[in-house]
């Protein structure tokens, strides 16, 4: 006898409540495992960077590990490290619940248990659904590639500056910097 699985929708993975770390990839939870000292330091330092600038010049929300419903039936919320709504995009408010499209900009550090082909599927799918800039930030060989709806792609490392292009215009640092952790 065939068993069926139950596929979780986005408003069960929200009733679960914060506690609750999990991703939900077509509609089956995917556990998010706490991360290791330069992950957070990463995510900390980068969004350190892009609170006053998006604060000063009014460009809209940012944040991390926020919920992004990206696709319904089967649904897939995703939570980057990082991420950046424009405010046109999104209400005034509480921004209560996640929220149903991609962010302008979603930042992913990698793990040490992250595969090459789980990030590419979520670049994929941030760029598929409306995300305009990913990040894809690499502690081990400290580069940060960028991607495009284009497809177009750079990897930056060393003095290079990452910029946030036309998502987050005059918003840049030098690539080493992200990585100068101790």
């Amino acid at each position: 006898m065939a068993s069926t699985k139950t596929l979780v929708t986005a408003q069960h993975l929200w009733e679960m409540g914060s506690d609750a770390r999990f991703e939900l990839v077509r509609g089956e939870l995917v556990p998010m495992s706490p991360v290791n000292r330069d992950h957070g330091s990463i995510v900390l330092l980068l969004a350190s960077w892009l609170v006053p600038f998006v604060k000063q010049q009014k460009l809209g929300w940012f944040g991390t590990e926020r919920g992004f419903i990206l696709a319904h039936d089967p649904d897939v919320v995703r939570a980057p490290d990082v991420y950046f709504l424009a405010r046109h995009r999104e209400s005034p408010g509480k921004g209560l619940g996640f929220y149903d499209g991609a962010p302008d900009l979603a930042v992913e550090v990698l793990s040490p248990s992250d595969t090459a082909s789980e990030v590419q599927v979520k670049v994929q799918e941030y760029l598929t659904t409306g995300s305009r800039l990913v990040w894809v930030v690499d502690p081990r060989s400290e580069t940060v590639a960028t991607h495009h709806p284009s497809g177009e792609g750079r990897v930056y490392s060393g003095d290079q500056d990452v910029t946030g292009e036309d998502v987050l215009p005059g918003f840049s640092f030098r690539c080493r910097d992200l990585f100068d952790i101790e």
